[in-house]
């Protein structure tokens, strides 16, 4: 068998059929690319195999003694550590070892007991056998590649960003070396260089790997495989992703042929049926009626909602719209040299730069949610704002999305509200789940359907893309250069604000300026 079987899988949530008597297998040579639309379940699946929650039918079956090591797309850690303590407990098992061969030398030095160094002997075997006197360089290798070094070793986990405790998170799990690795959007905080780094890395992993991305570059790069979850079905390629999507289009047409094709039938025969029910030729029509009912139907190739979005706008007369003057901003000391633009009704701004560099720490200061150092922000009086947070995070992520905006929009109906979900992409069914079972590109999704709830004439979007699909990145994309107020938008993809950005600002520069 392979390292993992999954058999005759099915599973829904309220009307919503995500898979119905699906399979695969994950060989232990398999370096397997999950791809999917927003909503389709890609990410359930990985829920399912891991056993955070159960299908209503279906088998998955680990092989035995396989360790399995798990990133999902909004990982939190709540560990009270330094980044440096955090990472080590990766080698836990080995610290301990270390420490039990301590003890017996410290017991020899006091009974000399042979036996003693006979297990401290076996201890050192262990210990060289995990290459354990080489981990320090280990650790500073991944946190190169991951770019957490210019976080420091001694920094809080508490106290980082929600994207760099993914990458945190990240770091741990690939020097814990698991057999199995199961990365949920491992990109999403990574710059170009990180990404290039995680890249090599999986291409010189041993092991086998699921990983669900939207980054159709980087999963060409390093599978070998991919399973397209889709139109309720799990289905796998072998070899690479651009392969993969031949041979699915390629399917898809087969079945959208096919589905036609049995639609004209269908409407033949109950044009038929209509018109010789009562007739002479009843007994044929009844018969026609029977292989109808009998008949199994092909479903359409995909039912994905298409996601549509548009923020309504406020009116606002100023011609200065928002002023930031001298702006100092940090946390125990600055971290960009003094930060000065200004915007005038309708103008655009983009905040550029590395991961980490600050982009999310300058957005929050301008809202006024940290204290600054210094400088000034003047918003124009009748501002009204509306603001993305990147971070997937709710009060009651037991609650579904139709409950938690009639809790924020009390006097929405809930059919209004299902209609405002659908038209960002959020099917009946998805309205329905508890949040914590949503992607994170369905998460997204609602998030940006609540803006549109609210007018304003002022967005600040702090990397809207992330988890998002290419066609609904399309759709905000439209709809960020539709909208006539002023926007102000963190992001690390050029192809999603070329065209309508007016206004750059690198924050790379500003920090180097610092230096």
């Amino acid at each position: 068998m392979g390292i993992l079987e999954v058999k005759h899988l099915s599973m829904s949530f309220a009307e919503k059929q995500l898979y119905q008597d699906a399979s695969f297998d994950l060989n232990k040579e398999d370096h397997m690319g999950v791809i999917g639309q927003n909503g389709a379940g890609k990410s359930t699946l990985i829920k399912l195999i891991t056993k955070q929650i159960f299908p209503d039918e279906g088998q998955i079956k680990w092989q035995k003694k396989i360790k399995v090591g798990y990133l999902d797309q909004y990982a939190q850690s709540a560990h009270d550590l330094t980044i440096i303590d955090f990472l080590k407990s990766a080698f836990q098992d080995l610290y301990e070892i270390e420490q039990k061969q301590a003890e017996c030398y410290r017991l020899y030095a006091e009974n000399m007991d042979e036996q003693l160094l006979e297990q401290a002997g076996k201890y050192q075997e262990i210990l060289e056998a995990h290459d354990f006197y080489n981990l320090d360089t280990q650790i500073e290798q991944v946190m190169q590649g991951l770019g957490i070094d210019s976080l420091g070793k001694k920094r809080q986990v508490s106290d980082c960003s929600g994207g760099q405790r993914s990458k945190i998170i990240l770091a741990k799990l690939l020097l814990e070396k698991p057999d199995v690795l199961l990365l949920d959007e491992p990109t999403n905080y990574l710059d170009t260089e990180h990404i290039e780094w995680l890249t090599d890395f999986l291409n010189d992993f041993t092991g086998a790997f699921m990983v669900i991305s939207h980054d159709y570059d980087f999963l060409e790069k390093i599978t070998n495989t991919i399973i397209d979850v889709a139109w309720g079905k799990i289905t796998k390629y072998t070899g690479s992703f651009k392969a993969a999507i031949k041979q699915k289009e390629i399917k898809k047409e087969v079945q959208r042929k096919a589905y036609e094709k049995q639609q004209r039938q269908i409407e033949k025969d109950e044009a038929y049926i209509r018109k010789n029910k009562a007739g002479s030729r009843s007994n044929m029509a009844k018969s026609r009626e029977k292989r109808l009912a009998k008949m199994k139907r092909i479903t359409p190739p995909s039912d994905n909602l298409q996601a549509h979005f548009k923020f309504p706008v406020l009116e606002l007369l100023s011609a200065n719209t928002l002023t930031v003057q001298n702006l100092v901003v940090g946390y125990e000391k600055p971290l960009l040299a003094p930060v000065t633009f200004s915007l005038i009704h309708g103008e655009k701004i983009v905040l550029k730069g590395f991961n980490g560099v600050g982009k999310s720490t300058l957005i929050k200061s301008i809202l006024g949610k940290i204290k600054t150092f210094g400088g000034t922000v003047k918003f124009a009086d009748a501002a009204v704002i509306n603001y993305f947070d990147q971070d997937l995070v709710w009060n009651n992520p037991e609650l579904t999305p139709l409950q938690i905006i009639q809790n924020q929009f009390p006097k929405l109906e809930p059919k209004t509200i299902r209609q405002r979900l659908a038209r960002a992409g959020i099917n009946a069914a998805n309205a329905m789940k508890p949040m914590k079972l949503l992607s994170g590109g369905e998460q997204t999704k609602i998030k940006l359907c609540m803006l549109e709830l609210t007018p304003c004439n002022f967005l600040i979007l702090d990397e809207p893309t992330n988890h998002l699909d290419d066609e609904t990145k399309n759709a905000l994309r439209s709809a960020c250069q539709n909208f006539s107020g002023n926007i102000i938008l963190v992001s690390h993809e050029p192809s999603f604000y070329e065209g309508w950005a007016d206004k750059i600002l690198d924050v790379e520069n500003l920090r180097q300026k610092q230096r």
